[in-house]
C-alpha cells in the first residue's frame, strides 16, 4: 500500500525561513536547527551568513552587552548561537571576519577598558579568538603584531579565566601549534608581554589575577626550550618574580603563586607536560635537547632565598 505524502514538506525549518522573500538574521538564530545546518554546510545558509553585514551582527551579539530591557533570547540565546556559528569553523565565514580589519577591530574592541566584561561574553569572545588562532593562525598573528595594544588589554583582563586561556594559547601552550613556532616565540620574547604578565604577580592585585598570571607563566615554562621560556628563566626575571613574592608579607596569594612559577622553572620534567600534539609537531620540525635547569636561574634564586627566608 502506498500513502500519499504530497502534503508533507521535507524541507527543514531553516530552509523555510530562507525561502521567504524577507527574513532576518534573528529569525535564523531563533531556529533550533541552525547549528546543525551550519555543520551540514547548508550552502544557502552559509552564503547568507558569510555576508559582511551578517558577520558584523553576529560579532555584536558575541561582544556587546544586551540592553537592560532585552528579551531573554537577545540576552542569552542569540550570543550563544552567534558564538557557535563562528566555532563551526566554516572557512568562508572566518575569512569574511579575518579579511575585514574593521571587523577584527570590532571583535577585539571587547577588550577595551571602558566597557563591561561579563564572564559570559568573555567566554564567547575567547572561543571565537581561539578558533581563529587554530584555523587562521598566520592572519591572526599578523593582526596582533600590528595591534600590540591587544597584549596590554589581554593582560589587564588576565583575572578572567577565559581571557587567560587566550593568553595561554598565545604563548604556544596546550594543543595549539604555530606553523612558525620558533619565530613567534622569539617575537613574543622581544615584546614586553612577559614583563606585563610577571608584574601581575604584584601583591597589590587580587588572588584570581595572581592565580591566572602564574598559570600563564607556568605554561611558558612547560614549553621550554623556547625564547620566551629562556627569557622567563633569566636572572633578571627570577629576581623580578621573587621581588613580587616577597614584596608584601601579608599577601599570601602573591607569595604562593609567585613561588609556584619558581618551582615550575626548577622542574626539569616540565617539558613532559606538553601535549602530544605539540610534542609531535615540534619533534618533527626542531631538535630538542633534554630540558635541564638553567644554572643561572638557580644562582639567581639562592641569594633571595637565603636573604629573605633564612634570615627572617
Amino acid at each position: 500500500m502506498f500513502w500519499n505524502l504530497g502534503g508533507i514538506s521535507t524541507s527543514s525549518p531553516v530552509e523555510s525561513i530562507l525561502d521567504k522573500e524577507n527574513f532576518t538574521l534573528e529569525e535564523l538564530l531563533d531556529e533550533e536547527e541552525i547549528i546543525q545546518e551550519c555543520k551540514g554546510l547548508n550552502s544557502r545558509l552559509i552564503n547568507f551568513l558569510r555576508d559582511r553585514a551578517q558577520v558584523e551582527q553576529l560579532l555584536r551579539y558575541v561582544i556587546e552587552e544586551p540592553p537592560e530591557d532585552a528579551e531573554s533570547k537577545r540576552a542569552f540565546k542569540f550570543p550563544f548561537i552567534a558564538c557557535e556559528i563562528f566555532t563551526c569553523e566554516i572557512d568562508v565565514i572566518l575569512r569574511t571576519l579575518m579579511e575585514e580589519e574593521e571587523l577584527m577591530d570590532l571583535l577585539f574592541s571587547f577588550l577595551e577598558p571602558n566597557r563591561p566584561h561579563s564572564a559570559l561574553l568573555a567566554g564567547y569572545f575567547s572561543k571565537v579568538v581561539i578558533c581563529l588562532m587554530l584555523r587562521k593562525t598566520v592572519q591572526l598573528m599578523r593582526y596582533v603584531q600590528a595591534h600590540q595594544d591587544v597584549f596590554h588589554q589581554l593582560v589587564d583582563l588576565i583575572g578572567i579565566t577565559s581571557i587567560m586561556e587566550v593568553l595561554v594559547r598565545l604563548v604556544g601552550a596546550d594543543d595549539h601549534v604555530y606553523p612558525n613556532f620558533i619565530d613567534v616565540m622569539q617575537w613574543l620574547a622581544d615584546s614586553n608581554l612577559l614583563e606585563m604578565i610577571v608584574d601581575k604577580l604584584s601583591p597589590s592585585g587580587p588572588s584570581e589575577v595572581h592565580a591566572n598570571a602564574a598559570e600563564t607563566l607556568c605554561a611558558i615554562t612547560r614549553n621550554a626550550p623556547s625564547a620566551l621560556a629562556a627569557k622567563l628563566s633569566s636572572p633578571s626575571f627570577v629576581a623580578r618574580i621573587f621581588g613580587h613574592a616577597l614584596e608584601d608579607s601579608h599577601s599570601k596569594s602573591g607569595l604562593v603563586h609567585s613561588l609556584s612559577v619558581c618551582i615550575s622553572l626548577l622542574d626539569p620534567k616540565r617539558s613532559a607536560n606538553v601535549s602530544p600534539l605539540m610534542h609531535s609537531f615540534r619533534s618533527q620540525h626542531t631538535y630538542e635537547p633534554p630540558v635541564t635547569v638553567n644554572p643561572e636561574t638557580i644562582d639567581a634564586m639562592l641569594p633571595r632565598l637565603g636573604e629573605d627566608f633564612c634570615h627572617s
